[in-house]
């Protein structure tokens, strides 16, 4: 079983400065993530000049400016890109974006990514899915806002050009989110009917329902990173500092070690107290040799020294060899004929 790949989403968290992208991502390394990512985009792309905020931007953010207006401070530039994936390879770690246009996913695709991120507010541009899905790399799909029906036409729109490497991930799209929205049910039945890998991208503010998601067989978790809380900005306050990061990560990893193989068998260290914890048959009460044997001469006592209860059906009615003591085990050869 491959570990739980583990996304730090800087995101815009950056502010639109570089070196603050490149910190996040020297953070996101030194906590233990196996990705940082950002996303690529224009302004005047994705956002009409009057566009409103969205209503958890209009929390965190400057009422009075519009959402183009935002957007347009936390642009990278296109050539940060490439500055930004070469300093992750040479420090270690993953570098991913998310385009919103074809343009930003040509830009990516020319540095040589070999995976894209998709939100869930592009999940329902099938047209902008399939070009993307034709570079024929890795597609992780947030489906946050989708009906399961709206889900299928994405998946079908990727797999259509003959790109079948998907991992599909389940998202509530609020921030923070309510641990009730998660939904992760919602992730089985995402697997189980489209047959695609799956994760789960989270805006919850505790760690809970990632544990519980990669305890239903999560293969990615995704979650909001920052360098600071208390940064202007629309997503600091509703991602994770790098400490509250770690603690996710150090999670993560140890549900894996708790769900273990699937291969039922004990550990090494239980089977060395099974001599001590399991029981034996043993004589309740002193017994001449020549008795024969009947139920209610037997107790089950530890530790498992003797002959184990569940052989008892081959010992009733056999006489005894020798004299037994009370509380002293049966054994084959010495006190019942084998």
């Amino acid at each position: 079983m491959k570990p739980v790949y583990i996304i730090a989403e800087a995101g815009v968290n950056h502010n639109g400065d570089l070196k603050m992208a490149l910190e996040l991502a020297d953070k996101a390394k030194e906590i233990g993530a196996d990705c940082v990512k950002y996303q690529t985009f224009k302004a005047e792309q994705i956002v009409t000049a009057a566009s409103p905020k969205a209503k958890y931007q209009l929390e965190v953010t400057d009422k009075s400016e519009s959402q183009f207006e935002m957007l347009k401070k936390l642009e990278l530039k296109k050539e940060d890109f490439a500055l930004i994936q070469s300093h992750c390879r040479q420090i270690g770690i993953d570098f991913m974006s998310t385009p919103y246009n074809p343009e930003d996913a040509d830009l990516l695709n020319s540095i040589g990514v070999t995976a894209f991120k998709i939100a869930s507010g592009q999940m329902v541009e099938t047209p902008f899915l399939n070009y993307v899905a034709r570079f024929h790399k890795t597609m992780i799909v947030s489906s946050g806002m989708c009906t399961m029906a709206e889900v299928r036409e994405g998946i079908n729109a990727i797999r259509e050009v003959g790109n079948n490497d998907i991992i599909l991930l389940q998202c509530n799209t609020d921030y923070p989110s309510r641990i009730e929205d998660s939904n992760l049910k919602a992730m089985i039945t995402m697997r189980e009917e489209l047959k695609v890998r799956v994760g789960y991208s989270d805006h919850v503010p505790n760690n809970y329902a990632c544990f519980a998601a990669v305890a239903l067989g999560a293969e990615v978790i995704e979650k909001h990173f920052t360098l600071d809380k208390n940064l202007l900005g629309p997503d600091h306050s509703s991602s994770l500092e790098p400490h509250e990061f770690r603690e996710l990560i150090v999670g993560i990893r140890n549900i894996e070690k708790a769900l273990g193989n699937g291969i039922k068998n004990p550990s090494a260290r239980e089977a060395q107290n099974t001599f001590g914890m399991r029981r034996s048959l043993v004589a309740k009460n002193d017994l001449k040799a020549g008795t024969v044997l009947e139920e209610k001469h037997f107790g089950y006592k530890r530790p498992a020294n003797g002959i184990p209860p569940n052989e008892l059906h081959r010992v009733i009615g056999k006489k005894l060899l020798q004299d037994i003591h009370r509380d002293e085990a049966f054994r084959f050869q010495i006190h019942i004929a084998d």
